[in-house]
């Protein structure tokens, strides 16, 4: 049961909701009340702009590489081992039991665990996200476009880790799963593009 600590950790630092403690200290706002009520950097963006959207996203993506590249080490355990810990850190980022488990969509510490396992794929995937979000207008049609066609490039660039693999395709179906609010709202012709943006008065 050596791995249980371990997997608790990076469940807990994955589910550290932190762009509703940025919302919170900053402009003494409940994120999931404004804008699109999601706890990512689309919406801290939409609502904060930038100035708080960016460390947003780049807390969240420590959260995720943080328990492969660090707890794997540290643990002794092996490499499928590191890519359950990233794993469990996004379904902590997902369902966090800080904010009632209503968390992000998983995106930004998915790909912070990638850049740990598998950094070319992360690195061929950016710009599909890039092109997906130029097309569209929407970061959730390219984010689930960036999440369904990433195993192609984990297969193509890590062929000789299964694990990583393996744990792309449950990722990718997890990040489908919690995007399913916006493929209704995509299918209602509502959803917000990108460029659309709210700020809240200071």
């Amino acid at each position: 049961m050596s791995w249980l600590p371990w997997l608790a950790g990076a469940y807990l630092l994955g589910a550290f909701p932190t762009s509703f403690v940025a919302a919170k200290l900053g402009r003494r706002i409940d994120l999931r009340a404004h804008g699109s009520k999601n706890l990512g950097a689309t919406n801290v963006f939409r609502i904060l702009g930038w100035k708080y959207a960016i460390p947003v996203a780049l807390v969240d993506i420590a959260k995720g590489a943080v328990p492969v590249a660090l707890f794997g080490a540290w643990s002794g355990l092996s490499a499928a081992w590191a890519a359950a810990l990233g794993a469990t850190a996004v379904v902590g980022h997902v369902f966090s039991p800080f904010v009632g488990f209503r968390g992000g969509k998983g995106v930004a510490t998915a790909a912070g665990m990638f850049i740990a396992l598998a950094p070319l794929a992360v690195a061929i995937a950016l710009p599909v996200w890039g092109l997906s979000l130029w097309l569209t207008g929407y970061v959730s049609v390219s984010s689930i476009v960036a999440s369904v066609t990433f195993p192609v490039w984990v297969r193509l660039t890590e062929p000789a880790a299964p694990p990583a693999f393996y744990a792309s395709l449950a990722l990718a179906a997890l990040i489908v799963f919690s995007h399913r609010a916006n493929l209704r709202r995509l299918l209602a012709g509502t959803e917000s593009r990108f460029r659309t943006r709210k700020e809240i008065p200071a």
